[in-house]
């Protein structure tokens, strides 16, 4: 997977909006105003990618034992991320189906009215 595969993966997800929150450096993608995914644009550049993703605990811990470039989050809560190695051990379909994993949790998570106004969006 290359950067912009990842940018515009997330990008096409309803009512997702990008950030440098933290630095210039970390690319944080929000839905609602919720983080679902980020990364490092140096470490992209230095060809080592990773991407922090939410996860549900018990499918995060499954993860991290199948594959070794599934860790638990870096500088995040360990339970609900993880930190994936792109362009290693995990296939980029998996990825995809991360990225998505990732949003739908934080969609689960948002108060009934906000789930309500992301899904008028596009209409």
């Amino acid at each position: 997977m290359n950067l912009e595969t990842y940018y515009q993966y997330c990008l096409a997800k309803k009512g997702v909006t990008e950030h440098f929150p933290f630095d210039e450096d970390t690319l944080v993608f929000k839905v609602s105003g919720k983080m679902f995914a980020l990364t490092s644009l140096k470490e992209w550049e230095n060809g080592n990618p990773a991407l922090n993703l939410k996860s549900d605990p018990d499918y995060g811990a499954e993860l991290r034992a199948e594959y070794d470039d599934i860790q638990p989050g870096y500088h995040m809560s360990k339970i609900h991320w993880n930190t994936i190695n792109v362009n290693a051990g995990v296939p980029d379909q998996l990825i995809k189906e991360l990225i998505a994993h990732s949003y739908e949790q934080v969609v689960k998570g948002l108060t009934k009215k906000q789930r309500e106004e992301l899904s008028r969006l596009n209409e």
